[in-house]
């Protein structure tokens, strides 16, 4: 790739990003607005407006009292602080809290050289995008030059394992499926057998998104992932959890009952382009210690975005 057509993508990213955080940038900004109508600085009432504004956005209680806090040390430090540099503060806290906590650290969709194949366990609740976001993941790594194998573990629904098809063959990669009823570990298996055999970049494996009996669902989790050790010892590397962010606290909960069950190391938030609770991103990324690592701007399959915190601040911000 040229270095124009890298700008030219580069630039591309973040006009999408801005546009998928539309309604969140709109939400927050004339809330700040009217927090800090007619005052010059940042005063107790400012900031309690402030909290408010973050709260009702999707931060989260603690995570805005968190934020609160770092921009009252400031205030406390500089002595006076206008409510014009109110937003910059603010944009400097958010990435500093993003940063901590390790979301937003990617820039591409890559994979360690020592990691091959690299291995993807998909999990989250049905409707949250879970099997669009993985037909977009493969769609990804498949432009950036990687080879990759869909893994339809999900066999508790006819529909997952038909959906993930249909992805499949629209991205153009293979799929491993056994059908509705299957042994979902057995899947798992054969798909992370096959992948070594046919020397694969990346590993996808779907799993069924049902919450209501968390036993079961820890069970199973645990069995594909020990099933996946027997062929590669240190997989999965990467256990994706996929949240729908227009749910706002709810996928928080989510967040925490997943994590429960089985060892979440990696976020996708996606539909935020449909939702103006944006600030779910700072909130989950912040309580769980878990970095955001993917984010859904829009329907199209580059609309998968690495997440980049800077960028999303300015985005959120701009």
């Amino acid at each position: 790739m040229g270095l124009f057509s890298f700008f030219k993508k580069d630039k591309e990213k973040k006009e999408d990003l801005e546009k998928g955080l539309e309604k969140t940038r709109n939400n927050v900004f004339d809330r700040i607005s009217k927090a800090i109508l007619g005052k010059s600085k940042v005063d107790d009432e400012v900031l309690d407006n402030l909290e408010e504004v973050l709260v009702s956005s999707d931060v989260g209680v603690d995570t805005t009292l968190k934020i609160i806090q770092r921009i009252q040390s400031r205030v406390a430090r500089d002595k006076y602080v206008g409510t014009n540099e109110l937003n910059n503060i603010l944009k400097e806290e958010i990435t500093s809290l993003l940063q901590e906590n390790n979301s937003g650290d990617g820039s591409n969709f890559d994979i360690p050289e020592d990691k091959k194949p690299y291995v993807i366990i998909v999990v989250g609740v049905n409707g949250v995008g879970k099997t669009t976001t993985i037909g977009k993941l493969a769609y990804n790594f498949k432009k950036a030059g990687k080879s990759v194998l869909l893994g339809a573990s999900d066999t508790f629904r006819a529909a997952a394992v038909d959906q993930l098809k249909i992805w499949a063959e629209r991205v153009g990669v293979p799929v491993v499926s056994q059908g509705m009823g299957a042994d979902p570990a057995s899947v798992a298996f054969d798909t992370v057998k096959s992948a070594v055999a046919q020397n694969v970049d990346v590993v996808i494996i779907d799993t069924a998104g049902r919450l209501h009996n968390k036993v079961n669902l820890m069970n199973e989790l645990s069995k594909i992932k020990k099933v996946c050790q027997k062929v590669i010892p240190d997989a999965p590397h990467e256990v994706l959890l996929v949240l729908d962010a227009s749910t706002g606290q709810n996928a928080v909960e989510q967040a925490r009952q997943f994590i429960a069950a089985t060892e979440v190391n990696a976020l996708a938030l996606t539909k935020l382009d449909g939702t103006a609770k944006g600030g779910v991103v700072i909130g989950i990324s912040d309580q769980f210690k878990i970095p955001v690592k993917y984010i859904g701007v829009g329907e199209g399959m580059d609309h998968l975005q690495i997440f980049d915190r800077n960028d999303f601040v300015n985005s959120l911000f701009n």
